[in-house]
């Protein structure tokens, strides 16, 4: 089965935090987090739709300004979603530059700001080129508990964790996996092409088999009989990014809740457990801490990132405390 998504960090795990997931099958991608951007190029960026931030710490939100300016002279909208007060700050952000050129026969982009409090989007509001940017409130979706977004293809979880200050974890979660079996198709004499999109679309959204997909040349198909034969139907990929968190009980239990049983869990290892102290008073979570969060959540694969510096001259230190802790028990069942 192929992945809805394809997620890979933005940086190296020493350099600012941010996940790129890219759509395989549609000219589109999504942010998690939004610090340096310079690795992507500006192609890569053009195909961001939306951009969910963690927080406002410079780390987290200093590739707004490339990303924003790129986006000027589409006409698709790009949304982002942050800790409450977001949309204000984006607000900020905007009227620091000077828009007197912008008028009627501009580009109508429009910037989308919405506010997540850990349950629900609060606030909401539009930019548009054509109004110099000014701000416009708008009613933000009204998505389930819980819900940061939500498409027919998948949903943003997200909870609010403590760093001080709100800081947002997201986890993606795709509805149901439905790819196509190719020579089964040819078998039916039913052509490769968009309308299988449709079809996918179709059973996503939990449709009756006997729902009628129009094929080309005019003719429908039951999607009961394509279900049966043509589709290949799985649980959907789940794709969870943790970062700035404190290291206490409060917030590795909201941990677990949005990550368990994930695909990939992309989590924060700062420090090495030697130096739990540092990381208790910076408030972030230490390699083991973060490794263990990984077992105990069932997850399949763990990526750390957002390593401190101070282990620059042993690189690899950080990574390895987290495969140690993700494996522990495994090694504990390992005979002598």
């Amino acid at each position: 089965m192929s992945w809805l998504v394809q997620p890979r960090l933005v940086n190296d795990p020493f350099s600012d935090p941010g996940l790129y997931l890219d759509f395989r099958y549609g000219r589109r991608a999504i942010l998690f987090d939004l610090g340096d951007v310079s690795a992507l190029s500006s192609r890569e960026l053009l195909r961001v739709s939306h951009v969910f931030v963690s927080h406002t710490h410079v780390d987290h939100m200093a590739g707004f300004d490339r990303l924003f300016r790129l986006c000027l002279h589409r006409p698709i909208p790009l949304v982002l979603i942050g800790p409450p007060g977001f949309s204000a700050q984006i607000e900020h952000r905007i009227r620091g530059f000077t828009w007197n050129l912008l008028d009627e026969n501009s580009v109508d982009f429009c910037l989308r700001a919405m506010d997540y409090d850990g349950t629900f989007l609060t606030q909401a509001a539009e930019f548009h080129a054509r109004e110099a940017f000014a701000r416009r409130e708008i009613e933000p979706p009204g998505f389930p508990p819980g819900m940061a977004w939500m498409e027919d293809e998948f949903r943003i979880e997200a909870v609010a964790l403590d760093h001080g200050i709100p800081s947002l974890a997201f986890a993606l979660k795709e509805v149901l996996q439905v790819n196509v079996w190719r020579g089964v198709l040819d078998g039916l004499d039913l052509p490769p092409g968009p309308w299988l999109n449709e079809a996918k679309r179709a059973v996503r959204l939990g449709l009756p088999d006997d729902h009628p997909v129009a094929v080309p040349g005019g003719e429908c198909i039951r999607l009961g009989a394509l279900k049966g034969q043509a589709l290949r139907i799985a649980p959907g990929q789940a794709v969870a990014y943790v970062t700035d968190a404190a290291p206490h009980p409060e917030n590795r239990a909201k941990i677990l809740q949005l990550v368990r049983q994930v695909d990939q869990l992309f989590i924060e290892a700062v420090f090495l457990e030697r130096d739990r102290a540092l990381a208790v008073a910076s408030l972030h979570l230490t390699a083991w801490e973060a490794g263990a969060i990984a077992r105990d959540a069932g997850v399949r694969y763990v990526t750390p990132f957002h390593h401190s510096p101070r282990y620059l001259s042993e690189p690899n230190a950080l990574r390895e405390e987290v495969l140690e802790s993700f494996h522990a028990d495994e090694r504990k069942a390992m005979p002598a």
